[in-house]
């Protein structure tokens, strides 16, 4: 048996070699199929049914067990459940070794969260830095709202108010009311830091 993060890398693998074999569709086809419907059903079925309740007891449970020194915060206002991840500890695994396998590993999370929100009714605004923090708000599909100023729902707690939230040559990832990863956002869409590539996601240190 294998630890929790040595499981990253080989997870991380995994996506490479599924692309090679074939391509970006057998990726995602793996991410909605293996996470979402299979490994992470649990969590579907929570979503499915309790909504907010569901996604606070799924990530208050899993990020706990992933994340021991609370690289993250949770947050439940009206109309919205966000999450602030200050630390990610599977990506954090992977910097602090120097792997990198796959073009973009923080794409398999919208990859599985993505579908199962969809399912549930719910819509995603979401960044990523590829350096190991992003932040997510959840909101019932139709409603008002997204993408909050940062502080506004998550207080001194929001990812975004962090000096490191843009390193040097940082590539952020944006996604507006979205379930799907070809919603993804371009830096250069909403006057961010230029147009991101395969080639562009940033190196970062330990």
């Amino acid at each position: 048996m294998i630890g929790c993060y040595d499981f990253c890398a080989h997870y991380e693998w995994t996506f490479a070699w599924l692309e090679r074999e074939g391509g970006e569709a057998l990726v995602r086809d793996y991410w909605n199929e293996a996470i979402n419907h299979d490994s992470q059903r649990h969590a579907r079925e929570l979503i499915e049914s309790e909504g907010f309740a569901g996604m606070a007891k799924y990530w208050g449970h899993t990020l706990v067990e992933e994340s021991p020194d609370l690289g993250f915060k949770i947050t439940e206002q009206p109309g919205v459940f966000r999450l602030d991840m200050h630390d990610c500890p599977s990506k954090g695994f992977l910097i602090r070794n120097g792997l990198q396998q796959y073009h973009d590993y923080c794409d398999h999370c919208m990859g599985w969260v993505g579908p199962m929100m969809k399912n549930a009714g719910f819509v995603i605004d979401h960044e990523h830095n590829h350096c190991g923090q992003c932040w997510w708000e959840m909101r019932k599909a139709g409603s008002p709202g997204g993408h909050s100023s940062p502080g506004a729902v998550s207080g001194a707690s929001d990812v975004r108010l962090k000096p490191d939230w843009i390193p040097p040559a940082a590539i952020l990832d944006r996604y507006s009311k979205a379930t799907d990863l070809d919603q993804k956002l371009k830096c250069g869409e909403f006057g961010g830091l230029g147009v991101k590539g395969e080639t562009d996601i940033p190196v970062c240190f330990a």
